[in-house]
């Protein structure tokens, strides 16, 4: 068994070409382009029994071998991935059920029958690729850079592979972000860590493919610096998952989520305060920032005209064209991985950091809510929008964090308050200001909101 770190990273048969030629993968190229076809067979049950446990079983041609692979569940974040994977030299092109022992079998299908297992789909491609010295100061790091073109064939239904995969040879993982951030400043690649046996499922079940990742889990005493690190992977991640899945089938609610990801990374960064001075976040911000006002708008007018929507797909499908989503993924989880945030922090924001989650929220939330001075609004419900960042922090708080916080109904508090943001968002009519003033009251007078006002 062996551990595979890589990075997938979506293309198009022009960023590929483009590639072979890209000099800095000419300057670190250690033994030159090489081509082989690679052809696969992936296996499961009737009822998608491995899928379910995030098993792989595939049976691959390269050349004259024939190689048995079992890939187990791992991770999978922003396109990173690490999973283990179980390989054997087969004599003949034939699954080898006895291969699949305790030793390597999840226990969880230990009481699988296996003479059920059948061929599914293929995954059928060519394969250049090229050995990458990519050094990080005296750490030595090697790289293999694949360009991968062909088809997923599901019956009578197929996709098109055509992406970059950056696997780990020798070294630290954060290489693989490095070299794709270089790629990526000149090249439009997405970062995707949809595999290709997910795409072979999503065929066969276009629901098949899961959009948001493991929900974090966050405690009472887990420090600042954790919580945030946490929901800002997850939202990043869950975002490349939506621009994947809206990029393959236009679903309207699929955009919108995307940007609700987007909106809510950059509350969050931006509630931090001293534990994250405004230094270290302001390319993050900058680029959220730059997104949000070309899709916000958008996605706020496309709920109301279905011209718009429409239109939608073929404008996203320009923006992934474009270098800046790949470069704002790849840039965003470099930052991550090295908690750009507390890099340059002193004092105050140390102790900010490396505060308990559940102090520190309680305090932030009822600062932020007394500045928020709802009352006011009763009075002046035209003037709302302008509160609309500040409620949006308060809401991808007790979005993500309201269980660690000892106080009456959060969940309740929650829902009034995405009301209030709903109506902050909508154009000024005399409807819309009356309901402005009934919101503002009803969170006002919430046990939830009073309570939070008293930290």
């Amino acid at each position: 068994m062996h551990k595979e770190t890589e990075l997938k990273l979506r293309a198009s048969r022009e960023t590929l070409a483009a590639l072979r030629e890209h000099p800095l993968l000419k300057k670190r190229n250690k033994s030159g382009w090489q081509t082989r076809e690679l052809l696969n067979q992936y296996f499961d049950t009737p009822e998608r029994e491995l899928s379910a446990a995030r098993v792989a079983l595939r049976l691959r041609r390269d050349g004259e071998a024939v190689i048995q692979t079992l890939k187990c569940r791992g991770t999978s974040v922003a396109g990173l991935s690490e999973r283990n994977e179980h390989e054997w030299q087969l004599d003949k092109v034939k699954l080898d059920l006895k291969k699949l022992d305790d030793s390597c079998w999840p226990a969880q299908l230990a009481a699988l029958d296996k003479k059920t297992i059948k061929p599914l789909f293929t995954t059928d491609f060519t394969r250049e690729f090229a050995e990458i010295a990519w050094g990080r100061g005296k750490s030595k790091v090697v790289i293999e850079a694949a360009l991968d073109q062909g088809f997923v064939i599901a019956g009578k239904r197929k996709e098109e592979i055509c992406e970059l995969e950056l696997e780990l040879r020798e070294g630290e993982p954060q290489a693989l972000l490095e070299l794709a951030a270089e790629l990526a400043a000149s090249l439009p690649l997405m970062p995707c860590d949809i595999s290709k046996a997910e795409r072979g499922y999503r065929l066969l079940e276009p629901d098949s493919y899961e959009l948001s990742l493991p929900h974090t889990e966050l405690e009472a005493e887990m420090a600042v610096d954790d919580a945030y690190a946490a929901l800002a992977w997850q939202l990043l991640g869950s975002s490349q998952r939506l621009a994947e899945q809206y990029r393959h089938n236009g679903h309207w609610r699929l955009l919108q989520d995307w940007v609700e990801c987007l909106s809510e990374l950059r509350a969050l960064t931006a509630s931090l305060g001293q534990a994250a001075p405004r230094a270290t976040t302001r390319d993050l911000r900058s680029s959220l920032d730059a997104l949000l006002e070309d899709w916000r708008p958008l996605v706020q007018a496309g709920n109301d005209d279905e011209d718009i929507r429409r239109a939608a797909p073929e404008q996203f499908a320009e923006e992934l064209e474009d270098v800046r989503w790949g470069q704002f993924s790849l840039e965003t989880s470099r930052w991550l991985l090295n908690r750009g945030w507390a890099v340059e922090r002193k004092g105050r924001g140390e102790r900010q950091g490396k505060a308990q989650l559940a102090s520190w929220l309680a305090h932030l939330l009822g600062e932020e809510g007394r500045a928020l001075k709802l009352p006011l609004y009763t009075q002046r419900p035209e003037d709302l929008a302008e509160q609309l960042p500040r409620i949006e922090q308060l809401l991808a708080w007790l979005h993500h964090a309201r269980q660690v916080l000892e106080a009456p109904q959060m969940d309740r508090l929650y829902g009034d308050l995405k009301k209030l943001h709903e109506l902050a968002e909508q154009p000024i009519s005399d409807e819309v200001l009356e309901a402005r003033i009934e919101q503002a009251r009803a969170v006002d007078q919430s046990r939830g909101w009073k309570h939070l006002l008293k930290a």
